[in-house]
């Protein structure tokens, strides 16, 4: 998936909730998940990171810059993101089946 794209629907908070991923470079192939709950002050959360127990963000662009993945943010390395599920499903049927923008 681009980047600018799944920015874009991690940035609007439309069906991104629940997206497990894993890093192709890390041969244990740990998944750490991030979503997006409108609900909290700070609606944008990550887990399974650096952090302890996780962490929360009040704005999408605050999570993917956070240094939360071995020291280093999501936007930096995003070309080894592999991506297991959103909301619960595979990727090619949560892009074929979801509303996105």
């Amino acid at each position: 998936m681009e980047w600018d794209f799944f920015f874009r629907q991690l940035e609007a908070g439309i069906n991104i909730d629940e997206t497990c991923f894993y890093f192709a470079d890390d041969s244990c192939k740990n998944e750490h998940y991030l979503g997006y709950l409108p609900q909290y002050e700070k609606p944008y959360w990550v887990g399974y990171c650096d952090i302890e127990d996780g962490c929360e963000f009040e704005s999408a662009k605050e999570l993917v810059e956070a240094p939360i993945f071995a020291g280093k943010s999501l936007r930096e390395r995003w070309d080894s993101v592999v991506i297991c599920s959103i909301e619960g499903c595979g990727l090619d049927d949560w892009i074929k089946y979801f509303r996105h923008i």
